[in-house]
């Protein structure tokens, strides 16, 4: 007993001593792993024969039922009083957010591969960047250079979604016959041949263009109701509600709601467990001491990660087009969070030397509010 107390304190006192910026690079390492399998899962449960709809219902059950007691418990202090305003505007972020943002990207999915998926995702903070630029939620000054950063990289990024959409170009990149014929199950999975590419492109534009909406009109909601897992576990609620709803249009079989395989089971733990509710609560605390910036660049590793594990466990080939869009949205993505990184210490200088009591004090001032500091970048784990 007391070697067993004395290996846990041990282990305690080793995890203490490391550096915390250290813990956070560890973390957001796991959690891009974490997501290039979630991207590489779904394609092959698609491929399956999982019905889309049925796969979203159960993975938003699992992923409300592991962040319910954490929301419940956790926030008790800080969680307003539910009404039947907030109830509405949960509801109308769960359309957007949870049905309209997963609909799209399991239709993407479907149509195209998980590498081109990720990388289209890396155009999401650059189109946030946009939509809050137009509702004046952000501010952009082209007469400084975190300005022109911004917008060349909202550019950059668009140009690159849409060489994604528009030109698949020639394979430049084969995986090996020997793999292939010793995954021939896995590398049948990975087959997108007979889909509609461009189709799949569209709708994964329309998975971002949701995520980004998202992600802008929920700041103003987190602003009355600061309680992250509560409103995420409404959502996720509210989600199913829209699903299940869907379903009884769309998929009235019976058969089509019954698991035939480990594999179909295992890819909707994944989704529910590891990419929704895991993921959720390591990217809050990443969030919280590292900031959105840092989470955000994190981003572009997912797509490399995605690319190597397609390409051994799905057999997936790469594209000229697709290597192109990709080179464009990561160079757009560091384009703008350089830029608003810039912006954050402009704003702090210039507020420093306003205020030489707060300057002083080792503390930017408590009425500067900078939009890097707002959770535009906060909640993406839950929409992929």
């Amino acid at each position: 007993m007391a070697d067993t107390t004395g290996s846990a304190t041990g282990a305690k006192r080793m995890l203490c001593s490391i550096p915390e910026k250290f813990q956070l690079h560890i973390a957001m390492l796991t959690l891009q792993f974490g997501y290039a399998g979630f991207h590489v899962v779904s394609r092959a449960a698609l491929n399956m024969g999982i019905s889309k709809i049925v796969f979203a219902v159960y993975r938003n059950i699992l992923a409300l039922l592991l962040l319910l007691p954490f929301a419940y418990f956790l926030e008790k202090k800080e969680r307003p009083p539910i009404t039947l305003s907030f109830l509405l505007q949960f509801f109308l972020l769960s359309i957007v957010g949870i049905t309209a943002n997963q609909g799209f990207y399991l239709l993407g999915l479907d149509n195209t591969s998980p590498t081109f998926a990720s990388a289209i995702q890396n155009s999401v903070p650059a189109i946030t960047f946009l939509m809050a630029a137009v509702l004046r939620i952000e501010q952009v000054r082209l007469d400084r250079k975190d300005g022109q950063a911004k917008v060349l990289g909202t550019v950059l990024c668009v140009a690159g979604a849409s060489v994604i959409t528009l030109y698949k170009g020639p394979t430049i990149y084969t995986p090996a016959p020997r793999l292939q014929s010793a995954l021939p199950m896995l590398a049948a999975l990975g087959d997108a041949k007979g889909k509609s590419w461009t189709l799949g492109c569209v709708f994964l534009i329309g998975h971002c263009l949701s995520w980004s909406a998202w992600l802008v009109l929920q700041a103003p909601v987190l602003k009355k109701y600061p309680a992250r897992l509560s409103v995420t576990s409404y959502q996720c609620f509210f989600g199913v509600i829209q699903f299940l709803i869907i379903a009884g249009f769309a998929e009235r079989e019976a058969e089509a709601w019954l698991v035939h395989s480990g594999a179909e089971l295992f890819s909707v733990f994944y989704a529910g467990l590891v990419a929704s509710g895991i993921a959720f609560a390591v990217q809050i605390w990443c969030i919280e001491r590292g900031g959105p910036v840092f989470v955000a660049v994190y981003q572009p590793v997912q797509t490399l990660v995605v690319a190597i594990m397609a390409s051994i466990a799905l057999g997936e080939e790469f594209y000229l087009g697709g290597i192109i869009g990709a080179v464009l949205i990561i160079s757009g993505l560091y384009f703008v969070l350089w830029g608003k990184s810039a912006e954050r210490k402009f704003s702090t200088q210039k507020a420093a030397i306003q205020s030489p009591a707060d300057h002083s004090n080792n503390r930017a001032p408590s009425h500067i509010k900078t939009s890097i500091t707002q959770p535009l970048l906060s909640q993406s784990t839950e929409s992929a």
